[in-house]
């Protein structure tokens, strides 16, 4: 008997709003046991507060699957459009940036 292989189709809404997207230049990432946190943040000149445009939480295997696909993703876009130039690093965070904490 010839084994039947079935694939679930998942149909994802995106509505018009969370369409439009949301620029972030920072992202801190916490993580507890159970879960990833990712905060996206906007920092703006000469403001002295950044605000969290939007937070993603993740189970640790999603997170790991996050990161493979991002990696995937970035040398598809090197192999045509060339190296993204590396930031260098800063040595942390601005003195002004109260860190959260990893927590469940």
């Amino acid at each position: 008997m010839e084994e039947k292989k079935t694939t679930a189709t998942i149909n994802i809404e995106l509505n018009e709003e969370v369409g439009e997207g949301t620029y972030s230049n920072l992202a801190i990432i916490s993580h507890s046991h159970a879960e990833f946190v990712i905060d996206f943040v906007r920092v703006m000149p000469n403001l002295p507060k950044a605000k969290v445009k939007a937070r993603i939480i993740l189970p640790p295997a999603h997170a790991k699957r996050f990161l493979l696909a991002l990696t995937e993703n970035i040398k598809k876009y090197e192999a045509q459009y060339g190296p993204i130039k590396d930031v260098e690093p800063t040595g942390g965070y601005p003195l002004h940036f109260k860190m959260p904490k990893g927590q469940a």
